[in-house]
């Protein structure tokens, strides 16, 4: 009896161990068939703040002098010197060309002569005007002589005046054979050689061209979303300032001094114009420049430049949450601020910021964060 109780209990555990290896194999076989975690991606990140940042526009504009005028040529005739060097700064009224002065010498003289002729008769029929009213007084003459020395009078006052006007316009022609500059400013190419028969009512009239280039204007367009936003803003805070070709910022900032009143319909912008200070003449008028209008300041989330990426459906960045997972957000990103990025919608300040490795980072991938160094 107890020899058989052994040999029960002996069996039942046998097939026990046998029960628990089957199940053991069989959870290492499912172990073994399990996809491993993939390990966390090490990154560093910032923490996205506010900040008080300029309210800035940018645009492409173009420079134009403040003043741009045409030196044509107020008298006919042959072009005698080239008084100026093309190219140079000159002051106003400084000589620009001389034409041949011979012919309004002469103009000049004639004129005089007929002056001084008038002026004697005029002194002839005064002197005979008193005369002959003397005599009407007395009626020793008729009335009709007496009127008739007073119109011939008038008429040699009329004819003193005439001479005087003609003299003052021989004198103004002959000062228009040297051709002035009529503002200060840069000067252009000589559009008519020495030699040159000008006219003033000719394209020959046309000597060469000055432009002002202190102060200098530029020229720019704004959207109509963001002249709105300018508007609301205080004038008198708006600064403009350039960026050149070469990527350096221009040492001196302007003022608007010019807005357009109405939209331009194909491109849905409004003309600006702004007016700079040029005294070193860093710039010339048709210059391309980078324009950046700077409107007082707002407090705005700010990220690393790095940290944006740009996908098809627009820009966006990747933030660690709390569940140690990076998710991707997208942005509505500003204008940049040194080597930050305002980001108008999309983020709340305290949000971790991914700003490197950003190559192995997938939505909803596990990241391992870290600080900047």
């Amino acid at each position: 009896m107890r020899t058989g109780y052994f040999f029960a209990a002996f069996a039942a555990a046998g097939l026990a161990a046998l029960a628990g290896c089957e199940r053991g194999g069989a959870q290492e076989k499912a172990a073994a068939g399990k996809p491993a975690a993939p390990p966390a991606v090490a990154v560093t990140a910032v923490e996205a703040m506010l900040r008080d940042v300029p309210v800035a526009f940018e645009a492409v504009g173009r420079t134009e002098g403040s003043r741009e005028i045409q030196v044509r040529a107020r008298v006919p005739g042959i072009v005698e010197a080239q008084l100026y060097g093309e190219g140079d700064a000159v002051a106003a009224g400084a000589p620009l060309f001389r034409i041949e002065r011979a012919p309004y010498e002469i103009a000049l003289a004639e004129a005089k002569a007929v002056l001084a002729q008038e002026t004697a008769r005029q002194a002839l029929a005064r002197q005979e005007l008193e005369r002959l009213q003397g005599l009407a007084d007395r009626r020793a003459i008729s009335r009709k002589e007496a009127d008739e020395a007073a119109s011939t009078a008038s008429q040699s006052e009329a004819a003193v005046q005439l001479a005087q006007a003609r003299l003052r316009q021989a004198e103004l022609d002959l000062s228009y054979t040297t051709v002035r500059a009529p503002i200060r400013g840069v000067t252009g190419r000589a559009l008519q050689s020495v030699g040159t028969l000008v006219q003033p009512n000719a394209d020959s009239a046309l000597l060469t061209t000055i432009t002002r280039s202190d102060p200098i204007w530029v020229r720019f367009a704004l959207s109509e979303a963001e002249y709105a936003r300018l508007r609301r803003g205080d004038a008198k805070a708006i600064q403009v300032k350039l960026d050149l070709a070469d990527g350096r910022a221009y040492a001196h900032a302007g003022r608007l001094n010019f807005a357009g009143s109405t939209v331009d319909g194909p491109t849905g912008t409004v003309q600006m114009r702004a007016e700079l200070p040029n005294p070193e003449g860093a710039l010339l008028a048709g210059q391309f420049v980078h324009v950046r209008v700077i409107a007082g300041t707002q407090s705005a989330i700010v990220v690393p430049q790095a940290a944006v990426l740009q996908s098809e459906s627009g820009r966006f960045v990747y933030v660690a949450g709390p569940d140690g997972k990076a998710a991707a957000r997208p942005i509505r990103a500003g204008a940049w601020v040194g080597a930050d990025w305002v980001v108008l919608e999309g983020l709340e300040a305290g949000e971790q910021v991914i700003v490197d490795n950003l190559a192995r980072v997938r939505p909803g991938a596990p990241v391992q964060v870290g600080k900047p160094g």
